[in-house]
């Protein structure tokens, strides 16, 4: 069965960072500013575009997500810039167990914030690493592997392993907080989960290593079921 889907938008957009007591702020807490234009907001009026093909049968399936954002230069200090994500998938039966493989590729050029990196890292990115531990960037590329095994009924056993870098474009985010947070730029987790199968959807409990030995769990719910 193949679906396709195209969603786009025009929509204006105020950012205005705050800190813990809601007052807001233009720097952090080494003096680096947090928004583009140095004031205490940044305005964008963004151009939307989402677009998604799928082709899912018994045996398989192969899904494509594209993902831009282009900031328009319609009104005076408002930010110009390009955003791209685009996420492949492809999942494979193998007799009654599951392979599935994805790439997740990422970029942004012009006018940029450090809100608007790329976060790399986390439970639907590279686990074993807490959200956008492993680094943040202009850039982003993720790759992730799972194999699942059937075990009883409704019960499902799987390994993983993703991986996931800034491909060296931590250096060309504004105040590099990458660096100043201690970020690797790289990283690699693997692991092992339980995946029970509802009527409401799948729940899931990940168990996750990364290169430095920090182990996570995750917990998450799936509605849209098992594979």
């Amino acid at each position: 069965m193949l679906y396709r889907f195209l969603i786009c938008c025009l929509f204006p957009q105020n950012i205005r960072p705050v800190n813990n007591q809601g007052h807001s702020i233009a720097r952090d807490h080494d003096g680096f500013p947090l928004t583009c234009s140095g004031n205490l907001h940044d305005n964008m009026i963004i151009l939307k575009q989402e677009s998604g093909y799928a082709d899912v049968n018994d045996n398989s399936f192969l899904k494509v997500n594209f993902q831009m954002e282009q900031g328009l230069p319609l009104v005076p200090k408002s930010l110009t810039f390009n955003r791209v994500k685009c996420a492949v998938s492809k999942g494979i039966k193998l007799g009654p167990t599951f392979l599935v493989t994805s790439l997740t590729g990422g970029s942004i050029v012009g006018d940029m914030a450090p809100y608007q990196a790329f976060a790399i890292g986390g439970l639907g990115s590279v686990r074993g690493y807490g959200e956008g531990a492993v680094g943040s960037g202009r850039l982003c590329l993720i790759a992730n592997c799972e194999y699942t095994i059937p075990l009883v009924k409704h019960l499902e056993g799987s390994i993983f392993m993703d991986c996931g870098s800034d491909l060296g474009s931590a250096r060309h985010v504004p105040g590099n907080p990458a660096l100043r947070q201690g970020k690797p730029g790289f990283g690699i987790g693997f692991g092992y989960g339980l995946h029970f199968n509802t009527d409401l959807g799948q729940i899931r409990v990940d168990y996750a290593m990364n290169a430095f030995n920090r182990k996570t769990i995750y917990f998450g719910i799936n509605s849209s079921g098992g594979s």
